[in-house]
Formats: structure tokens, sequence, C-alpha cells
């Protein structure tokens, strides 16, 4: 099981659900990926402007974090996609003038509250096209894993002393060195924080130069029979 590491304590945008969302429609979702395109729509939508607004079958797929935890493969993300939203569709939460429920390329959804209603009425007039009406939408950027959560993951246990070691080492160098260094040292199958300092101080003293951003095995031994190869075994 992936694990989450937790909300980060920067200030994040919030994303508002209607109250009947949780005492009408979430006791009655019975499939997970009818819940996850529901919730995913909310956040969609939200960043949309004026009273217009939808989501289209493309914009899912233009969201690869988002497809990668309905399946394990494209063709079960495909599959479980097209069954979320028909789920949805058929449940009232979705509105769509879209019959073919094989060919979903061409779908443009609505969810059903009276703005949505009204657009999609819209729609089915020809009041207006939604080729006219696309906004740009602000994925979320992963957030790259603190120096903590790299040690723990990669590494080994984080005790108070190494916390205070790692701390200062976030003061002394940038994250992506450190990021580097630690892949590295996973790399070489060598896991200790001696090693990943020597390789850091290593980069202070010399300079880094693009030949160091290199996958480390394709230059094993510079890292381990050359300078560091001290800290390969103590």
């Amino acid at each position: 099981m992936k694990q989450f590491q937790g909300f980060s304590n920067q200030k994040t945008h919030l994303v508002p659900i209607p109250e009947p969302f949780f005492h009408d429609l979430l006791p009655i979702i019975d499939h997970v990926v009818e819940f996850k395109v529901t919730l995913y729509a909310f956040w969609f939508l939200d960043q949309q402007e004026g009273s217009l607004r939808f989501i289209r079958y493309q914009d899912f797929l233009e969201d690869k974090a988002f497809l990668s935890g309905l399946g394990n493969s494209y063709a079960v993300m495909m599959k479980n996609l097209n069954e979320g939203l028909n789920r949805s569709v058929k449940r009232g939460t979705f509105l769509t003038a879209h019959k073919d429920t094989q060919d979903l390329t061409e779908a443009v959804y609505f969810l059903n509250t009276p703005h949505g209603r009204a657009a999609f009425t819209g729609y089915q007039e020809g009041a207006w096209s939604p080729q006219d009406k696309i906004q740009s939408i602000r994925r979320p950027e992963a957030e790259r894993p603190n120096i903590f959560q790299l040690y723990e993951t990669n590494i080994g246990p984080l005790t108070p002393m190494m916390a205070d070691i790692l701390q200062e080492a976030e003061e002394t160098y940038s994250p992506v060195w450190v990021e580097d260094a630690i892949r590295i040292a996973v790399e070489n199958n060598v896991r200790r924080w001696r090693y990943i300092e020597a390789i850091l101080k290593s980069w202070e003293e010399r300079g880094r130069d693009e030949k160091d951003r290199r996958n480390a095995q394709e230059d094993p031994k510079k890292y381990i029979d050359g300078e560091f190869g001290q800290y390969v075994k103590f």
C-alpha cells in the first residue's frame, strides 16, 4: 500500500463541497471510481469562473496522476473511468447529453446543481459550445518530499540525533542535492548517511556540473571504488 505522508502546513486552496453531498449522495455511492470522479469534478469545476462550468471526458484523461489511481494498466484505467462516469450519470450526479456509453471522447459533464442544470440546458439548445468556453486549469504539482521523509523512505528509521543532522544538512545544501545524493546511495546500495554526506561535501568543495547529474549506475565506480569507498563498509 502506498503511504500518504499527510497534508502539509503550507497554505492550500480549500474546495467547497455542498452539504447535501454528505447526507444525500455519499451514503448511496457504492462504487469507488464513481466516488473518485465525483470528488474530482468538484475540484475541477471549482477552478473555473462564471456560470458555465463543465468538465470534458478529455479533462479526466489529461490528468495522469488521477488516472494512475484507477488501475494498474491503461486498459484497466479506461474501463474503470468509463464505468465511474456512467454510474455518476445514472445516479444523477452528472448531467450529459452524450448517449454513447462506449465512446465517451466527446462527452461533456455538468454537476446536477442549479447552475449546472442551466448550463446543461443551454448546451443542449446550442446556445454555447464547450470549445468556446474552455478554461485553463491549474493541476496540482506533486510535493517534493522533505529530507526527513526521504531519509525514512530510503535509508532507515529517523532517530532524534539523525533528525538534528538532517536539519543541519537541509540548511547547508540544496534540496535537489540532498535528493540526488540519497538517490545515488540507494542505487549503489550504500544506505548510510556518512556516504551521502561525503557526496554532498565533495559537491560543495569541488562544485557540481551536469556530469554529476547522470544516473549513478552509468558511473558506479566513481561512488563506490573512489574517494567514497571508505563509507561503503564500516
